[in-house]
């Protein structure tokens, strides 16, 4: 229950992180020229293609108690590596691409005629982005939600190195796999193994539904 607790509420607040900053990435992406945009646009796939063992060894070596930024944490009485708090930033830099190459497509897609015509009817830019391009990038978002949340759900690569695989305090489920596995306790692991598939399958499920609907808003906005 432990590494359930950590599991899904590390992939959830992960989850809710990448989709307020990857929205703003997004945005910036899409709305902004400025030097060095094809650069972070580049970087954004980064985690895609970097194993996640790496990804995990850097983030362990960087925060950790004489790594670099670790340092300059435990100044402040913070500790990033060895706790929850590091399972967290793991996952949001696996998590983040999903959100800003979901929310990408959505945002170009926005009418610009509409926010003007917006402007000049007087709203404000507030206005404008909660009448106008909130719903129309609110699928796009969702969508990348789901998916930060499911990729987050089954990390393993790049949180074992930075968690320090404390039991009940910085041990993932599917680390408690792998040890019910090494422990010959096929039995635990194909338990544990149960629950992480359900939920697996509810989360193929609710990425589904959300793109459902985002092609029905679509469509009646077609009409």
């Amino acid at each position: 229950m432990a590494s359930y607790r950590l599991t899904f509420g590390a992939a959830f607040l992960a989850a809710i992180v990448n989709a307020v900053f990857g929205f703003i990435v997004a945005w910036s992406l899409v709305r902004y020229d400025f030097p060095g945009r094809r650069l972070v646009d580049a970087v954004i796939d980064l985690p895609f293609a970097l194993p996640t063992a790496v990804s995990g060894i850097a983030l362990a070596t960087v925060f950790s108690p004489n790594g670099w930024l670790g340092q300059k944490l435990a100044l402040a009485n913070v500790q990033v590596a060895y706790t929850w708090v590091g399972v967290v930033v793991a996952l949001i830099l696996i998590g983040l691409p999903f959100v800003v190459r979901s929310v990408q497509p959505a945002l170009v897609e926005v009418q610009r005629d509409l926010e003007d015509a917006a402007e000049t009817l007087g709203a404000s830019p507030w206005q404008v982005f909660r009448r106008i391009v909130l719903p129309a990038a609110m699928p796009a978002l969702l969508t990348g939600f789901t998916l930060a949340f499911a990729r987050g759900i089954g990390e393993y690569g790049s949180v074992v190195f930075i968690s320090g695989n404390l039991p009940y305090q910085t041990e993932i489920t599917p680390l408690l796999i792998v040890i019910k596995l090494e422990q010959y306790d096929y039995q635990g692991a194909a338990a544990l193994g149960f629950i992480m598939l359900v939920m697996s399958f509810v989360m193929l499920f609710a990425i589904n539904l959300v793109q459902a609907w985002g092609r029905r808003r679509q469509v009646a906005a077609g009409r």
